[in-house]
């Protein structure tokens, strides 16, 4: 990947970040909040938060980081890579509902390549998942209709694979169960060449509004109790537990000296936690764990 490619992609990530804000300030009718920001290293970014009355709280990050030295969460799995210089660069979000009916979501995607060696390494990755905390079988056949879609002009395995890849990462060992229904995760990128791997990258990202908006507009005028304001902030506390003991993102961030409040932006804005809780049987929010381990939806 040379710099005029590299380049290339970092425009479509400021474009995507406006893309996507804008969809939910239309929903909202609230405004991002945006913190501007510079690297130590070189680069910056650009952090949105909104808090309305739709979205309790919604973070879309746009990052450009560079470093002398790959941190440890990175040359885990690449111990080739020790000692490289580096270059990322990519759009996160996170949007957490007021209303316990709309689920959590998450999309992410990111191009990085190495520095100061002979022959530069690039991949691309990202995706997105879903967590409700009461489902609709609707709404996570519709997800994954669309992630099929978008993965389809690539590879007849393509879904398979990275939906498979979705739902092996996002799960808790700890819990012995996935954050949420899965969707879409990619990692590694290249096999494919620039202009293949970048089309697909621009293909999950296109797609991840057309899977969540949909969604949000169907269930954010249903209405609720406190009962489900409360395992909302129960469930909550699953999401915390996956970002800082797995999420490789806020591990690279927090070791790479990335902005704190950017990197953390993901968290929920009320989370409880209960001892040993558990829903009454046959109770709505029972419900839930049979969700909660990989499925087929469609």
């Amino acid at each position: 990947m040379n710099d005029q490619q590299f380049q290339q992609v970092l425009e479509y990530l400021k474009k995507l970040q406006d893309q996507i804000c804008s969809a939910f300030e239309e929903i909202d009718t609230s405004a991002f909040k945006q913190d501007q920001w510079q690297h130590a290293n070189g680069g910056g970014g650009r952090t949105r938060v909104l808090r309305g009355d739709i979205f309790e709280s919604a973070g879309v990050n746009f990052s450009h980081v560079k470093g002398d030295k790959l941190p440890a969460s990175a040359t885990a799995k690449r111990p080739e890579l020790t000692g490289c210089g580096f270059e990322a660069s990519g759009v996160s979000l996170v949007i957490h509902p007021d209303n316990p009916f709309i689920p959590t979501s998450h999309a992410n995607v990111r191009v990085f390549r190495t520095t100061g060696n002979e022959e530069s390494k690039w991949w691309f990755g990202g995706g997105f998942d879903l967590t409700p905390f009461y489902p609709f079988d609707e709404d996570i056949i519709h997800w994954h209709k669309v992630a099929k879609q978008a993965c389809e002009p690539f590879g007849k395995d393509v879904y398979s694979k990275y939906k498979n890849w979705c739902d092996e990462y996002f799960y808790l060992k700890h819990r012995k169960e996935t954050r949420g229904v899965g969707g879409l995760f990619f990692d590694d990128l290249n096999e494919w060449g620039f202009e293949k791997c970048f089309e697909f990258m621009q293909a999950v990202s296109n797609a991840y509004l057309q899977a969540y908006i949909p969604i949000v507009e169907k269930r954010k005028n249903t209405s609720f109790l406190e009962k489900h304001k409360n395992f909302q902030k129960y469930r909550r506390g699953r999401y915390v537990e996956f970002n800082l003991v797995y999420d490789r993102g806020t591990l690279f961030g927090l070791q790479s000296g990335g902005r704190t409040e950017s990197i953390l932006m993901s968290m929920p804005p009320e989370v409880s936690f209960r001892y040993n809780y558990q829903p009454d049987e046959g109770s709505e929010e029972s419900k839930l764990s049979k969700y909660l381990s990989p499925k087929h939806w469609i």
